[in-house]
């Protein structure tokens, strides 16, 4: 963990903060609407308003933070914020080096995402920061999103600043004079007879004075809705007989030019020499009906497309059900426009955005809503509640997405898979109707790209036992219910043990040993596979060494294979030296196995990855050759020891001619290449006799051994 550092100005910082009499025990109740709508609009459970002192940090307003946390300032996020002039995002703090094992990580609340904009004080000092988090990476925060985030910072400004004005209020007359000199909002002292006896630039620019020309001038002059008794009334009202409840009233002020600004007034009263003085603060609603329209903007429509956002549509759907009216709602999502954005950048994935959005309204009726759910997510109200209608739509809807788009100088096409949900399966609740409607995408997104789904109810008890499979799933990863079997890799001209494949089992408490087809996928595209696959990858690697060792053979090799989420941590080098470094391994005895579905989506950062891996002398095979589409091209790009021949090639080969055509296709192919070949699959003496004869070099399959566990093959192969 790396400790934030202090600004030069530390002491003047600190002053700064301090003149918000703020602290660990009184926070703002007026922030706390902007952190829950900041929480809102960024999806996600946790905002907050955070002043930044000397060794503590403190919320001046907190949203979603249930349980205490660590306020030191030495784990504090927003104290390395307040370090920068930009957003400061931390996509996955797992994988940051200044936070990976920051107690606010690995402890509560568990943060895995941070982005945080500093906040200012008139003097220009960095006090604190407004942030937003979550307990799951977000692994995009677009251009938009910080402008966004910069937005709600204005917000916060302005009412730490009324705060700031209050404090030094309290503080008369020792500090509020430099306080209100230096202030953006108006600000002006009056005597008992109503005569300004000081204000400060802001208000002198508010009303078109200079100060000079204020001086003793009648408040009636620029307030002249008010008279005499009504200004007592008011004063007697606001300040309570010396203890300022601070109530705001409205009025016109009176510019010199003629015209009338409307404001918002709060009094004070205070003791000085003896003598009862007051003092008033003058806000311009004009900027603060700006302010609450800008807010209702953010809080309710999307800043790139203005597109409803999830809250609003919702309801619109609650309405229409209302109704009685029988609708349909679609969501959509993008396929794979992550790619855009990674690979043509945020402007042009923006621009794309905004093109389909003009696209999807333009296929809309009078009374039908699309919205932006957020990222690539949209949703769609359809006043057409028959199936046959609703899938029309949608299907017109994919076509239009799938058209030719133009954007920075570029021609490209998308698609999208849809969910279809009836209001006839939810006709109580806009939520659920919604959900069904996600639902049914998750189905779609499933069946591959461009594929539309319709809810039906087996897909919410599917749903639930996903869900309940998830929370199985950390619960093996806490209680170490996985194991490692392990399938021996045979020389076929010899016979004898070359090595042997690392296969991930779950040893399930109740259901006992789980086949990985039924929690692979799963594992694989959830939040645990970069965890599970460093397990795997130091475990496999412990065993080998033990083997070797044990054993004498020092050709040993140890097959290993990775999960996509690997890469994405940025580290898998780093990880792999240290699993060979820590049990004395050479790199050539450990073969990391990649498939084509984790290649195709992620070519740039995989590449130079595995390029890197293959330097340091690790072996790389390719696994299920043959199956893909893509496997050609790969032999050529990528820095390939060993391909692995598909156990659906192997099983067929002595019944079928193209398949064994192609099994000694591939053979040849390896041979051009310089690759050795390994045939999965192996079960009979007939499908080996026939791969030795075409020059396969390795087998692997039930004719060899069945997977096993670590003492089990150690005794069937390594004990002579």
């Amino acid at each position: 963990m790396r400790c934030p550092s202090t600004l030069v100005d530390e002491s003047e910082r600190l002053q700064a903060v301090e003149e918000y009499g703020l602290n660990k025990s009184y926070s703002l109740s007026s922030l706390a609407p902007v952190v829950r709508l900041a929480a809102e609009m960024f999806h996600v459970p946790i905002a907050a308003v955070n002043l930044i002192g000397d060794r503590h940090v403190f919320f001046a307003a907190s949203y979603g933070l249930e349980q205490a946390c660590d306020m030191s300032r030495d784990v504090s996020f927003c104290a390395h914020a307040i370090l920068q002039k930009e957003v400061m995002v931390v996509p996955d703090t797992a994988n940051d080096i200044r936070f990976h094992d920051n107690p606010l990580v690995t402890g509560s609340p568990g943060v895995r995402f941070y982005a945080g904009v500093p906040l200012y004080a008139p003097s220009g000092h960095p006090i604190g920061a407004l942030c937003v988090m979550d307990r799951v990476s977000h692994q995009t925060f677009s251009v938009q999103d910080s402008e966004r985030l910069r937005e709600f910072a204005l917000l916060v400004t302005d009412k730490l600043e009324l705060r700031r004005l209050e404090a030094a209020e309290q503080m008369w007359p020792t500090r509020f004079y430099e306080v209100a000199a230096a202030s953006p909002g108006p600000l002006l002292e009056f005597d008992q007879n109503f005569h300004v006896t000081f204000c400060n630039g802001a208000t002198a620019a508010l009303l078109g004075y200079t100060q000079q020309q204020l001086a003793g001038a009648p408040l009636a002059r620029f307030l002249p809705g008010l008279e005499r008794p009504r200004l007592e009334h008011l004063i007697a009202g606001s300040t309570l007989n010396g203890s300022n409840g601070h109530l705001p009233h409205k009025a016109l002020a009176l510019h010199r030019d003629g015209y009338t600004v409307p404001v918002e007034l709060v009094f004070f009263a205070w003791k000085k020499m003896s003598h009862r003085h007051f003092g008033v603060m003058l806000t311009d609603i004009t900027d603060g009906r700006q302010r609450d329209q800008q807010l209702y903007r953010l809080s309710n429509f999307d800043a790139l497309t203005g597109l409803a956002n999830r809250r609003v549509l919702r309801h619109e759907v609650a309405g229409a059900l209302d109704t009685g009216a029988d609708v349909a709602v679609l969501a959509i999502d993008l396929d794979n426009f992550k790619d855009v954005n990674d690979t043509l950048g945020h402007k042009i994935g923006d621009q794309v955005l905004c093109v389909l959005t003009e696209r999807m309204k333009d296929l809309l009726g009078p009374s039908e809503k699309v919205g932006r759910m957020g990222g690539d997510e949209f949703a769609l109200l359809l006043r057409r509640g028959e199936l046959a209608a609703a899938r029309a739509a949608a299907l017109s809807l994919m076509s239009e997405i799938g058209k030719p788009i133009e954007a920075g100088g570029l021609c490209m096409r998308v698609t999208a898979s849809c969910g279809i949900a009836l209001s006839t399966e939810a006709k109580h609740s806009a939520e659920e109707l919604m959900g069904n409607a996600d639902l049914a995408l998750y189905q779609a997104k499933s069946m591959g790209r461009n594929q539309v789904s319709v809810y039906i109810p087996a897909l919410r008890q599917e749903a639930i036992e996903r869900r309940q499979f998830e929370a199985e799933l950390h619960r093996a990863v806490e209680n170490q219910e996985f194991e490692l079997f392990y399938q021996p890799q045979v020389c076929l001209k010899s016979g004898s043990l070359i090595g042997a494949e690392a296969l991930i089992r779950w040893n399930h408490p109740q259901k006992g040993y789980l086949s990985p087809a039924a929690f692979l996928p799963l594992l694989e595209s959830g939040p645990l596979a970069g965890d599970v696959g460093t397990w795997v990858l130091r475990q496999a690697c412990s065993q080998a060494a033990a083997w070797r060792q044990s054993s004498g053979n020092d050709s040993f090799r140890m097959g290993i294979n990775l999960f996509a989420a690997q890469f994405f941590a940025g580290d898998l080098e780093e990880k792999v030296e240290s699993a060979l470094q820590d049990n004395g391994l050479p790199p050539e005895s450990v073969e990391l196995e990649i498939t084509e579905n984790i290649i195709l989506n992620h070519n740039a950062l995989i590449l130079e990855t595995l390029r890197r891996l293959r330097e340091s002398g690790v072996c790389i095979a390719f696994d299920d050759f043959g199956t893909g589409y893509a496997s050609l091209s790969m032999l050529r790009d990528y820095p390939l020891t060993q391909i692995k021949i598909d156990r659906s090639f192997t099983n067929n080969m002595c019944c079928s001619i193209r398949d064994e055509a192609t099994v000694a296709a591939t053979v040849g192919l390896a041979r051009n290449y310089d690759l050795d070949v390994i045939a999965e699959g192996v079960e009979t003496e007939e499908q080996m006799a026939r791969l030795k004869s075409i020059g396969c070099d390795e087998g692997q399959g039930y004719f060899f051994g069945k997977p096993l566990p670590a003492e089990d093959f150690r005794q069937k192969f390594l004990v002579h």
